[in-house]
């Protein structure tokens, strides 16, 4: 078996979806998988400290459920079964944009699902688990990466369980999915390289959540709400999104010094404030399941592993690791999804190598940029158009602002921009499919108009 396999042993610092996913990629490359969490994990779906956001509301988007797919096949059946609804992306979801309230609704034949976080991390964990070569270790942890005496090579992980002494777990690759990414950050420290240089986009924002039952006599017109904001002048927005047991999941936001309260009036109030009661007049008959829980978000970041003039072999950052997203977007476990494939494309492309690990990390961050840069334009761009926002400005953000509207005009009109919009507002195409070269000429002669 070793023959065939690119490693003996593989440990994934952390049990969120990066993890999990990067464990379910590796697992195929590596005859043993180590799972270290540091959280008691639930036995059912159920919120955990180290995922605080978990409690508010999350998208899957069309191209994270194909990343799922691709990493656990079947997977789509699993959501079925554990009770998360089905969605019709363009059909299903009562867009409402500045300028389009709603937005045209159209069947676009992209299919996605809703669910809490919690729903979604528990029946991915236990796909992982089921694979007969990974073992997760809750309540696990990582007190820090072992690297060589030369600090070129990581060879374990440092951990501990239960408050038992400490002990250390050798291994040829260390993925570190813990969030923060704090081993990976110590290590290049402990070994004279530094951090990396990031990227960061202050956005300031806050949102409350609250769960609702859904009443008998709801609306079928829609499944879920989207209330974009209209900025700069108005940073309140919210979502509405269907989740297990017949509930909704109902998220209001907003930044600087216009953030949702935390107490049941205040909520209802900011809702009645939105550009229109869409989202007001669905929860205000209903029952609520609890106080609203509020979460604050400061900043994205990007950090460029790839700038570092050398990287240690045996190691590699994933996931929020590596980005975070502005959670507005919903973008972060489908991105992480993405990643936790691109990571098995290329364990399988260098499983004959010598030394596979050691041109592991490099050619993962090169090859990362194309997974990156659709999920981070779309956030930070439209993060820009609030005056508040801190970070560098691209120079031609204003002519993009305005590309962005002139495509949201055409999408309205035609089905087939529609779909194109869509296809890469869930990560199923790049932002570089707008630049064909017959597209961008519609866009610029509609731009042309205002």
């Amino acid at each position: 078996m070793a023959s065939t396999m690119t490693g003996s042993h593989a440990v994934v610092i952390g049990a969120g979806m990066g993890g999990l996913t990067a464990a379910a990629a590796a697992a195929r490359h590596f005859e043993r998988v180590t799972v270290l969490e540091r959280d008691a994990l639930p036995t059912q779906a159920a919120p955990r400290p180290g995922t605080p956001q978990a409690r508010h509301a999350h998208a899957l988007l069309a191209g994270g459920l194909q990343a799922l797919n691709t990493l656990l096949p079947g997977f789509e059946d699993d959501l079925w079964r554990a009770g998360a609804v089905p969605m019709s992306s363009g059909l299903d979801t009562r867009m409402e944009r500045p300028g389009f309230d709603p937005f045209p609704s159209r069947d676009l034949d992209i299919r996605a699902y809703a669910m809490s976080r919690p729903l979604l991390e528990f029946a991915v964990r236990q796909r992982v688990q089921g694979l007969s070569n990974v073992h997760i270790r809750s309540g696990c942890r990582v007190l820090g990466v072992l690297a060589s005496v030369r600090g070129d090579a990581v060879t374990g992980v440092r951990c501990e369980t239960d408050g038992s002494p400490a002990h250390d777990l050798s291994t040829d690759l260390v993925i570190d999915a813990s969030g923060r990414g704090a081993p990976t950050l110590e290590l290049l420290k402990s070994t004279g390289r530094g951090e990396p240089p990031q990227t960061d986009i202050g956005v300031d924002i806050g949102y409350a959540t609250v769960l609702f039952h859904r009443p008998a006599d709801a609306t079928n017109e829609w499944k879920s709400v989207v209330h974009i904001p209209a900025a700069p002048h108005c940073s309140r927005g919210g979502f509405v999104f269907p989740i297990e047991g017949n509930c909704w999941i109902v998220s209001l936001g907003g930044r600087g010094k216009d953030k949702p309260p935390g107490d049941a009036a205040g909520f209802l109030e900011f809702a009645s404030s939105l550009r229109t009661p869409t989202i007001y007049d669905v929860i205000r008959p209903a029952a609520p399941v609890g106080d609203p829980i509020r979460y604050a978000f400061a900043q994205s970041r990007r950090r460029h592993f790839e700038r570092l003039d050398s990287f240690p072999k045996g190691l590699l950052p994933i996931a929020d690791a590596i980005c975070v997203f502005n959670p507005v977007y919903g973008q972060g476990m489908s991105v992480a999804a993405q990643e936790a494939v691109l990571l098995g494309r290329l364990l399988e492309a260098c499983r004959h190598d010598g030394d596979a690990v050691s041109t592991l990390a490099s050619r993962f961050f090169e090859q990362i940029e194309s997974i990156l840069e659709t999920p981070w334009s779309s956030a930070a761009l439209p993060d820009f158009v609030f005056p508040d926002t801190t970070g560098m400005r691209p120079a031609d953000l204003e002519q993009t602002l305005r590309f962005g509207s002139a495509l949201m005009r055409l999408a309205a009109r035609d089905a087939d921009v529609h779909k194109l919009v869509t296809e890469v507002g869930n990560l199923l195409k790049p932002r570089s499919a707008y630049r064909e070269p017959a597209f961008m000429q519609r866009v610029v002669a509609e731009m042309a108009k205002t």
